[in-house]
């Protein structure tokens, strides 16, 4: 499955961005992915191409590009616990400066690229993000609820988009959240908002699973809990992006 690296036009400059879907010269349904505060590399390439395999055309957009090009901050092949409080501390303020207004903004840009790019069919795209990624996620599906048609977040502070935002989502929702990272009263307090807002959604724990538990490169890894996402996240987009085919 080949990717290649493109250049988004936004409001605030070029944002670099990885591409892959299947060569074959037929249009497929767009997805836009949202990574780790990590960003673009080998980890996420593959995970672009696993998604992009099963007949999708997958963006990820580096979306720091306003702090510098792919990667923001050096990365080692494996990120384990020795480094990656250091890495944290060098993201954080980063982090921080990527308010409401700029993910917005960018959002924007991204589907309008997405959806004119000539490999992705007409019709609703799906968004899927990972720790930081799914607020981002999260947040361009409220957004654009003409146009989102399938939410996916794994292990992400979607809370942090409050209830407001949830009220605005017309997406099917699917958020696939780290043991580590909330506990069942807190899942019962997140569902119980997205009930409320009459929100169409799946929220559960994956059992035994630690933050960051689908990223490959990192001492979080999970292959049971990175399989349960894709079992997930593949029925999720068949069945809302099947009319882009």
């Amino acid at each position: 499955m080949p990717t290649t690296m493109l250049q988004i036009p936004t409001p605030d400059g070029e944002a670099a961005a990885l591409a892959a879907y299947p060569d074959d010269g037929e249009q497929h349904p767009g997805v836009l992915m949202y990574a780790d505060a990590f960003g673009i590399r080998p980890a996420l390439r593959e995970m672009a191409r696993e998604l992009a395999g099963h007949g999708y055309y997958v963006l990820v957009p580096h979306f720091f590009y306003r702090h510098g090009p792919v990667p923001v901050v050096e990365l080692p092949e494996h990120i384990g616990e020795e480094v990656r409080p250091g890495l944290i501390a060098q993201l954080m303020p980063l982090i921080e400066a990527h308010t409401v207004e700029r993910v917005l903004s960018d959002a924007d840009a991204y589907l309008e690229f997405l959806t004119a790019q000539p490999e992705v069919g007409d019709g609703p795209v799906a968004v899927t993000g990972y720790c930081i990624g799914g607020l981002l996620a999260t947040r361009t599906a409220a957004a654009h609820p003409g146009r989102v048609a399938a939410l996916a977040a794994f292990h992400a502070p979607v809370g942090a988009a409050g209830p407001d935002a949830f009220a605005e989502i017309t997406a099917q929702v699917l958020f696939g959240h780290a043991a580590s990272d909330l506990s069942n009263d807190e899942l019962g307090e997140l569902n119980q908002g997205l009930a409320a807002a009459k929100v169409d959604h799946t929220s559960e724990i994956y059992p035994g699973t630690v933050h960051g538990f689908t990223m490959s490169d990192t001492d979080a890894f999970d292959p049971v809990g990175l399989q349960h996402h894709w079992d997930r996240l593949l029925p999720l987009l068949e069945r809302n992006l099947a009319g882009a085919r």
